[in-house]
This record gives C-alpha cells, structure tokens and sequence, in this order.
C-alpha cells in the first residue's frame, strides 16, 4: 500500500465491510500479532471471529499506511480501559462496527472516537433514551416528528458512544450526566 498523507487538522474517515471470504480472513489473519490471534480464537460464533480479524486486519493496513510500515509490524499499546494506540506514533485512531459495516478514523491531531449502528427499531424506545440521555436530549427527541425519532436516536446514542470512546476512558462517566447535538 502507497503511504497515505495526513495532514495537520484533518481526519480521515475510511467505510468497510467486515464480510469477507474466508481466502481473504486469513490473510488478513496473519497480519495480526499473537494477542491478537489469541483474542478471535475466543470468539464463540465463526462469523464474529472473521469479523474481529477482518476489522484488526484492515485497522493494521491502513495504519501501516498512514506510518509508512508492513501492516504486521505495527506495536499497539493499550490504556487502562483497553483504548489502543500505536506504539511510538504520533497518530490517533478509532474504529467501530456494527453488523457487517466498519468504521475508521485517523487523524494526528487530537484523541477522537468514531461509532456507528445499524438503524435497528428494536433498539429504540423511550424508556431506553430516558435512562441513558440526559433531560435534554430527551426532550430534544421527544420533540422530532414520530418518524424521525428513531433516526434521532441513533444519532444522539452515536455521538455519544464516540465521545466516550474519544476520552478512553469506558463507561466512567455516565451517559446521561453530559449533552451531545
């Protein structure tokens, strides 16, 4: 792979598919490092193996882009709450999945979290935003048309889960104790 410039201030966004053949999940499998294998071997279902294998094994090429380095050199570090990021590089980066979508963002800038979800009415429901939103986010969502609510939802649910995943810190800090747009 061409290395990939980054300019100062700017994020890059990369969209996969975590579906693949099962020619291209392992090679995409021996990119990874051995914690790495280790952990898709403790996957119960084949298709979430592949899955976690496809989305590190993409992450480590396109890392290896940005840094110029074969995909199966890369050293991640990990911070108290799992965060991972790239030993002795000056590059932040996210990832997140949901069904067979993935997300990826990259930047040099600052710390940032990225998160998607499949648009799923299942998971919607009031009660749900009045647990985890706070008083005004519920209120902001209350006041969308009924068919816009669930798209309202995921948009706030999103923000909020990239928020936390910017600071790296988990679930210390509750999801209704802050505002996102």
């Amino acid at each position: 792979m061409p290395r990939i410039q980054l300019p100062e201030a700017e994020v890059h966004v990369w969209e996969g598919r975590l579906d693949r053949p099962d020619q291209e999940v392992r090679l995409l499998r021996a990119l990874l490092s051995a914690d790495e294998q280790d952990r898709a071997d403790r996957f119960r279902f084949d298709r979430d193996r592949a899955r976690y294998i496809v989305g590190r094994g993409e992450l480590r090429r396109l890392l290896g882009g940005y840094e110029g380095v074969a995909p199966e050199a890369l050293r991640f570090e990990y911070g108290a709450f799992e965060k991972p990021s790239l030993f002795g590089s000056d590059l932040h980066f996210n990832l997140a999945h949901s069904g067979a979508v993935v997300l990826f963002a990259v930047t040099r800038e600052a710390e940032l979290g990225i998160d998607v979800e499949v648009e799923d009415r299942r998971l919607v429901s009031e009660r749900v935003a009045e647990r985890f939103f706070s008083p005004g986010e519920v209120a902001s969502l209350k006041a969308l048309p009924r068919s816009e609510r669930v798209r309202g939802f995921l948009r706030c649910w999103t923000r909020k889960e990239a928020f936390l995943k910017a600071r790296g810190d988990g679930l210390q800090l509750a999801l209704d104790t802050f505002d996102v747009t």
